[in-house]
């Protein structure tokens, strides 16, 4: 099986977005997803993100929402910056679940994910919070943010909010990765039929011999 992205995907591929210049596509958070809501999207991609949004909103407290997307995109900053527009992490998740809405709906669409796209990791839970548990790169209270993550959503979106707080750790604090995580990394992303360039994201952390 093949998911319809050799890369990210899903809300991890939203947060990708919001780095350290992300107003220049957007003067408000919402702006910004509108943005790259772009028409030539493919609706597998706008469905990825609405279940991801979907999935937390659900499932989590908004603080623990706040932890993840904060750790995802800019875990020095705080998650109540009056530029983004974002009054709480349910609020925020809403909006996304919204925007995902109007694209849709303005194109008609109807389809859901099929085949590998619905993988969510469920028979790998143990192995996916064995790893939160080895990333101590990472704060403790991320790691319990994914626990709950992995626990009260999906392990797939919890494993890929690792991915993504890992990287951003390498960026901001230097963080690295031994051979040993990242071959365990990649073997989780193969049994979620991660194509080639997701787990790839992390590979410049790990130590060279």
């Amino acid at each position: 099986m093949k998911r319809f992205d050799d890369a990210d995907f899903g809300l991890t591929w939203l947060t990708t977005m919001f780095h350290a210049d992300w107003t220049h596509n957007g003067t408000t958070g919402a702006e910004a997803v509108r943005y790259h809501l772009d028409p030539d999207l493919e609706p597998e991609a706008v469905l990825a993100i609405r279940r991801d949004a979907q999935s937390l909103l659900d499932n989590l407290d908004t603080a623990t929402i706040e932890t993840l997307w904060q750790a995802a995109t800019n875990p020095e900053g705080t998650f109540s910056d009056p530029r983004r527009g974002f009054t709480s992490g349910s609020a925020w998740m809403e909006t996304i679940v919204h925007l995902c809405d109007a694209w849709l709906a303005v194109r008609h669409v109807v389809a859901v994910l099929t085949g590998a796209d619905t993988e969510d990791g469920a028979d790998i839970l143990d192995a996916v919070l064995a790893e939160i548990d080895r990333a101590r790169i990472l704060p403790d209270g991320i790691r319990h943010a994914l626990v709950r993550c992995a626990t009260g959503c999906t392990p797939d979106l919890a494993f890929r909010l690792l991915l993504r707080s890992i990287s951003e750790a390498g960026h901001r604090v230097g963080a690295k990765l031994s051979q040993e995580q990242y071959a365990r990394l990649r073997v989780l992303g193969s049994a979620m039929h991660y194509g080639e360039f997701l787990v790839s994201e992390v590979e410049y952390l790990v130590e060279q011999p």
